[in-house]
């Protein structure tokens, strides 16, 4: 009996999850048509990445529980195809061409290393464990051989949280810490576009920046304090930058996603992206899934997060769908048990890991 009321309890919250879920993202594409009709403007960017992102996380809920191992291995390896065969995500080196694709190449090549250790930890195979980590670590490989700086960080970073998240009873504090994480990234471009920071870290950050895209910051910037309600209108900024302008070639875009939303669709719109997010690692907290499987998808979208908020990687349908998808995987219930991670030394049992899934919400 108590099983049953667990059940249905777990039920009720994951269709709150998926209602909040769908309120946000149908918020988002309703304001980018007001803002539309406000300034003008083509909102077509705007629908399109939300449709992308409500595709891949109906697409991973689907496959992730017929396919809990399969379908983020087969993810992880399309990934990686695209990243070296799509002309659209073609790498170049970072500091030659910063403005490039960089940020989509190096987002790709994340989301391939989490959903590669995603399927890692839902495996009970111990040789196919090892194959998909060796899989991960191929992908921050194949990172540093297309000169994507930022990919080989994230890419590392996410190896390494995943290995760590097999030692994590809760993972609550965790996710937190993902949410203090990207709003150190977000707070940090933010504070250089306002040139907040002393002199000697300013400089040193806009030099590795390039003062290219932090003039592009500035621009955004100073659109969203003119405009800081409807903002300029959804694609708007290219026209309305004097920088941008000044390109050739020119992407009409900032380079950071905050500041896109901020410039374009002004605080409603930043705020429905940063809900956005907190949505997203909210439906990991109450996700059945293990915790450790929750916990790399955490931190790889946060890592993800973190290279949209200072480069053009949300530009790329791909990067939505695939974020989307990986979100979707690790909030799917699978048709049959999963492992746990291995047990510590005054750790609960696999066995009441499996039940509790760390701190996630009981009834």
């Amino acid at each position: 009996m108590s099983s049953a009321v667990d059940e249905a309890a777990d039920g009720n919250r994951r269709n709150v999850s998926d209602a909040l879920g769908a309120t946000v993202l149908g918020a988002c594409a309703v304001w980018s048509l007001v803002t539309a009709a406000v300034h003008g403007g083509r909102p077509e960017g705007v629908l399109l990445a939300v449709l992308a992102v409500a595709a891949g996380y109906a697409a991973g809920r689907i496959t992730g529980v017929l396919l809990p191992v399969a379908a983020p291995g087969a993810g992880a390896l399309a990934g990686l195809a695209l990243t070296v065969t799509v002309p659209g995500l073609g790498p170049g080196p970072e500091i030659a061409a910063p403005l490039g694709h960089a940020g989509g190449t190096a987002a790709v090549l994340t989301l391939s290393a989490g959903a590669a250790c995603c399927a890692a930890w839902a495996t009970p195979v111990p040789a196919l464990r090892l194959a998909l980590r060796l899989l991960a670590a191929g992908v921050a490989v194949t990172a540093a051989l297309l000169d994507s700086t930022t990919g080989v960080v994230t890419c590392c970073a996410v190896l390494l949280c995943s290995l760590a998240a097999g030692r994590m009873r809760h993972r609550g504090p965790a996710l937190a810490a993902w949410v203090v994480a990207a709003a150190l990234v977000t707070g940090m471009s933010w504070a250089v576009a306002g040139n907040a920071l002393p002199g000697t870290l300013n400089g040193s950050l806009t030099g590795q920046l390039t003062p290219h895209r932090v003039d592009l910051w500035r621009d955004a910037l100073g659109m969203f304090r003119r405009q800081s309600v409807f903002g300029v209108g959804p694609g708007r900024f290219g026209e309305l930058s004097a920088t941008a302008a000044q390109s050739t070639p020119s992407d009409d875009k900032p380079h950071s996603a905050t500041l896109q939303t901020a410039a374009e669709q002004g605080a409603v719109g930043l705020l429905l992206l940063s809900a956005v997010f907190c949505w997203v690692l909210s439906a990991l907290w109450r996700s059945r899934r293990p915790t450790p499987v929750v916990l790399t998808a955490g931190a790889t979208l946060t890592a993800v997060g973190a290279v949209a908020a200072v480069g053009n990687a949300l530009s790329f349908t791909t990067v939505s769908v695939g974020a989307g998808l990986l979100a979707g995987l690790a909030t799917a219930l699978p048709l049959a048990a999963e492992p746990a991670a291995p047990a510590t030394p005054g750790a609960p049992s696999p066995y009441e890991r499996d039940l509790h899934h760390g701190d996630r919400p009981t009834a």
